[in-house]
């Protein structure tokens, strides 16, 4: 299974959903049928002409059994780097206590982050309007 997840990974979001409704035995009118989308709009998704709302991203990814990021993304275009995904097992080994602190100190820092480089955005703003 893991192969066939690997190949799945290097399709677009049309050919996905084309294996994945074929191994889930479906037909597109059983896909609509089990996802409240209309059979054309399926069919549009399989031939690539149209993307899904989020809602029809949502109803296609629990009918498929699979997540919408897997859908959507290329492999790493949504994973972190190796060096985190190593941090964030480790992480996940943790305690339940150590995994709340880790999450605080992590939650800190992203705040931080987003807070400087708010006032980075705000800083070059105010300057290109006084020149």
């Amino acid at each position: 299974m893991v192969n066939i997840h690997y190949w799945l990974t290097s399709m677009s979001f049309s050919q996905r959903v084309v294996e994945l409704r074929k191994q889930r035995g479906f037909t597109q009118q059983g896909l609509s049928d089990a996802t409240g989308i209309h059979v054309q709009q399926i069919k549009r998704y399989e031939a690539g002409s149209s993307l899904p709302t989020a809602d029809a991203l949502k109803k296609l990814a629990v009918v498929l059994h699979v997540t919408s990021d897997f859908l959507l993304f290329e492999p790493g275009e949504r994973e972190p780097e190796d060096d985190m995904k190593l941090r964030f097992e480790a992480v996940a080994a943790m305690s339940a206590e150590d995994q709340q602190t880790t999450k605080a100190v992590l939650d800190a820092m992203i705040v931080k982050s987003q807070v400087t480089q708010t006032v980075e955005r705000v800083s070059k703003t105010a300057t290109k309007e006084k020149d």
